[in-house]
């Protein structure tokens, strides 16, 4: 389905250049896409690859909008908004950002109050239409302003609705985080597959091909993990052996406690930001 909205994109990086390809894809005219990127290379490649409209700087490029995604550093993400909020209180977009840490309440004090505002969490697999992303609306985004950003974000992957937002540094630690957990464990399986004396191209060749087989096992088969890891595993088998020793280090409670850390930065960067 073609997206109906003009859209301004507030950073040109990998993440909006997805988005921007889905876009396109769908048959979304490059003339409703704009995007901000003061990078000079950044910005004439999506000019010049998509044949879209892209400025310098934001204020060009949120003129006339309907929807602004906001995809900047949470660093900057104050100024950047603070600079646009005169044009944001004459205009009433739905604004959507991407930026972690950053509650919508702030958001929408810093661009003037009284707007729409979706808080979204992709990851990095959304670059290949395969993210899982976690989205919080505002009490001002009605059920139209949320068919807009499910269609916005439907090349990413799918989305997931959070009703509290005090919810998203758990999905940022969860999902937004995910990958890094996930590509950790391949490079510890690879390491441990040539420490067993694989050579190292076939313990990589093994070690990512399990990884990806049990995700696709995972998504498509309907089956609660805990069903398919019975089903692995035989009694008394190398599969048990291996789990065993995973429960006496402490597997399930060293990955909590990582999720839990990577929750309460989240929430100290918010607090940066107040």
């Amino acid at each position: 389905m073609t997206f109906s909205s003009t859209i301004a994109f507030i950073g040109g990086g990998n993440m909006v250049r997805s988005l921007v390809a889905g876009l396109v894809a769908q048959g979304t005219p490059a003339s409703s896409i704009r995007v901000a990127e003061p990078v000079d290379a950044l910005r004439e490649a999506l000019a010049s690859d998509f044949r879209i409209k892209a400025f310098a700087t934001a204020a060009e490029a949120v003129a006339g909008a309907h929807v602004w995604l906001f995809a900047v550093k949470p660093q900057v993400m104050r100024m950047v908004c603070e600079s646009l909020a005169p044009l944001a209180r004459a205009e009433k977009p739905l604004v959507v950002s991407v930026a972690a840490g950053i509650s919508g309440v702030q958001i929408e004090h810093w661009l003037g109050g009284g707007l729409g505002v979706v808080r979204a969490m992709p990851n990095t697999p959304a670059l290949l239409g395969a993210g899982a992303t976690g989205l919080h609306a505002n009490a001002n985004v009605d059920a139209n302003g949320r068919a807009v950003v499910e269609q916005l974000l439907a090349t990413a992957g799918p989305t997931t609705w959070i009703a509290d937002e005090t919810q998203m540094d758990a999905v940022t630690a969860l999902s937004g985080s995910g990958p890094a957990y996930v590509f950790l464990l391949a490079e510890a399986m690879i390491a441990a597959g040539e420490a067993e004396g694989l050579p190292p191209d076939a313990a990589r060749a093994l070690a990512l091909q399990t990884v990806l087989g049990s995700a696709r096992m995972l998504v498509e088969s309907g089956e609660a993990p805990d069903e398919l890891r019975k089903r692995v595993t035989s009694p008394n088998g190398t599969t048990q052996a291996a789990l065993e020793s995973f429960e006496r280090d402490g597997f399930r409670a060293i990955v909590a406690r990582a999720i839990h850390a990577a929750r309460e930065r989240g929430r100290e960067l918010s607090a940066m930001n107040d």
